[in-house]
């Protein structure tokens, strides 16, 4: 019709303010399907949200599990506090009476105590400093940053209450009881008017029908071209691990294993994160895996103060004068064997053997009064008949004067492993 203004539905406006996100982000949160999904499906719910691929975030969440503990408490909080697909509310919504969910209130229950529980374990009993707070913050802004240049795509639709129908009671029914009117013949014309001095308007032209709502199933990420996420990210990983090895070459003890590979795997997070915004950076999942093992064992596995310095390989030294006596024998891993039968008597002697993950032995003589220390932070140590065998095992320490009693040479040994087996002996 001409002279008709044409209207336009207006364009959704983007998020201003932090406030304005996060109440969007409630009130169109995720919410978990039923296709899809490994155990309550809070992984694929934000992924098909925001239109990523729910592989990246199953390995976040693994990431900052064992990173820094607070992925399973973030999964349980998705759990308890997303609605399924077909849910009126969230389990917890339901359990104070808000609307209706498959989420059971007794298994609400359930999950409110295992999230305080996992919450209060995640940032009391983290084995990498300040890890929990660094996996919470790194989640909490990857979502804000997440709905804010992506909330108004896949907005779910409102799930619409259950309401019962009406039945009556039975009493009387209302039922048209009139005779419906006989159809009219054919070429019978009440008005006695010819049709085709008819002015009718045109019918309308049939509508498409409208399309079926797009499934939680068919929201898959788009391809796009490789993205350098990965690629910075790795070499970022590889300058960070190198300069904490550096540091603790120089002295610094907080870059111990433990530290350099938590800072790595926060870096290849990190790398994560972005590459979901940019939908890039997949290979980054063959880094994390392997880096979250190594975690895993650092947790349960004690290199207690695993020092880089020293080398590599077998390390043998017989010193035949206290001149060729070193202060400090070490290694960061290999075996070490130190034979001290040759030296000569004299003044007293003192040297250490530190190693980071092998065996060390030190062979000492038989009339010596030697003064000892010996540790390992996960293996055999014994010295003089005096045995340990374990994970992180107390010290054996004493004094042992031969077989000749005191009046021997003086010897002062402190031998410190990582990892290994430590011995002390006589020849």
């Amino acid at each position: 019709m001409s002279g008709a203004s044409e209207t336009r539905a207006p364009k959704p406006s983007p998020l201003n303010g932090f406030e304005e996100t996060v109440k969007d982000f409630w009130v169109s949160r995720p919410r978990r399907p039923h296709a899809g999904r490994k155990v309550a499906g809070v992984a694929a719910a934000i992924g098909y949200r925001y239109g990523i691929d729910p592989v990246v975030v199953r390995v976040a969440l693994v990431v900052a599990t064992i990173f820094g503990g607070f992925g399973v408490p973030f999964y349980l909080l998705g759990w308890l506090f997303l609605p399924g697909e077909s849910d009126e509310v969230s389990g917890f919504e339901s359990l104070i009476g808000r609307g209706r969910s498959s989420v059971s209130p007794a298994f609400a229950v359930v999950l409110s105590v295992f999230t305080v529980v996992s919450v209060g374990g995640a940032f009391s009993g983290s084995w990498f400093d300040g890890g929990a707070l660094i996996s919470f913050a790194l989640i909490a802004s990857a979502l804000y940053l997440l709905h804010r240049n992506r909330g108004q795509e896949n907005r779910p639709s409102p799930v619409t209450p259950r309401t019962r129908a009406f039945t009556g009671n039975g009493a009387f029914t209302m039922t048209d009881t009139a005779t419906a009117a006989p159809e009219a013949k054919a070429g019978w014309d009440p008005l006695a008017a010819d049709p085709a001095g008819w002015d009718l308007p045109d019918p309308p032209s049939a509508q498409p029908p409208p399309a079926p709502p797009l499934h939680h199933r068919d929201r898959r990420p788009e391809r796009r071209r490789n993205s350098k996420v990965g690629s910075a990210t790795f070499a970022l990983a590889v300058l960070t691990a190198g300069g904490g090895v550096l540091a603790n070459l120089n002295g610094a003890t907080w870059f111990s294993a433990q530290h350099v590979i938590g800072l790595v795997l926060g870096v290849v997070g990190i790398g994560l994160v972005t590459g979901a915004f940019v939908r890039g950076g997949r290979g980054l999942i063959g880094l994390a895996v392997p880096l979250a093992i190594v975690g895993m064992v650092l947790t349960t596995v004690p290199f207690e103060n695993f020092d880089f310095r020293g080398g590599a390989g077998d390390l043998r030294e017989t010193p035949h004068a206290v001149t060729d006596l070193k202060p400090l024998y070490q290694h960061a891993a290999g075996n070490i064997n130190l034979d001290l039968t040759e030296l000569p008597a004299g003044s007293p002697i003192t040297t250490n053997v530190i190693n980071g993950a092998g065996d060390s032995t030190v062979t000492v003589p038989d009339t010596a009064d030697v003064t000892y220390d010996c540790h390992t932070g996960a293996g055999n140590t014994e010295c003089f008949g005096h045995e340990t065998d374990g994970i992180s095992q107390d010290a054996l320490t004493g004094v042992d004067y031969g077989t000749d009693g005191p009046g021997g040479q003086q010897i002062t040994l402190h031998v410190k492993n990582s990892m290994g087996n430590v011995e002390v002996r006589r020849g």
